[in-house]
């Protein structure tokens, strides 16, 4: 017998990972009723066991918006779908010294409709009129506007995953965490 298929194999990893200080992941289904409470659940407790108490509200918002998305726009493509299976979705949490991240995974390809700048004029800012407010693409103009950063990249099998990132250093020297 050839014992070389036994031996555990050790994968490279793209960074250091003994830079990497904390990591939560949860599955959700999309036709779950808790979905989006559930992200926001692990979300919240993980930060509190982190102590990061101060990020609690905007990253609890952040993925309440991105898991509702993906509940409610995200078709999973052709090669994904399972006629009949639950739309899964994943939510990932990273604690790096500097950063935190909160990933978003749903099994739709086509790329999330980010804006591309202010849509609306600062005179607008306090009471805009109803016509310009805008009928979608809020949930994601609120993760931009709490969130250091905001991207996507499709999954190497099919799907997207939504990134933000916070930035830690940047938010201790402005008294924000």
């Amino acid at each position: 017998m050839d014992r070389s298929a036994l031996t555990p194999r050790v994968k490279a990893l793209p960074y250091d990972a003994t830079q990497l200080e904390q990591f939560q992941a949860l599955t959700l289904f999309a036709d779950s009723a808790d979905t989006v409470q559930a992200a926001r659940k692990m979300v919240r407790s993980a930060l509190e066991d982190w102590a990061l108490g101060a990020l609690v509200d905007d990253v609890v918002l952040c993925a309440s918006e991105l898991v509702g998305n993906a509940v409610h726009h995200a078709i999973p493509d052709d090669r994904l779908a399972v006629p009949t299976a639950a739309r899964r979705i994943d939510v990932t949490l990273t604690k790096w010294p500097k950063w935190l991240f909160l990933g978003v995974t749903d099994e739709d390809s086509s790329p999330p409709q980010f804006s591309l700048g202010k849509a609306s004029s600062p005179e607008l800012v306090d009471d805009p009129p109803e016509p310009a407010l805008l009928d979608s693409g809020r949930g994601l103009r609120i993760v931009q506007a709490l969130a250091d950063s905001l991207w996507w990249s499709p999954e190497e099998v099919g799907g997207k995953t939504v990134f933000c990132r916070f930035d830690l250093v940047c938010r201790a020297s402005d008294g924000r965490t």
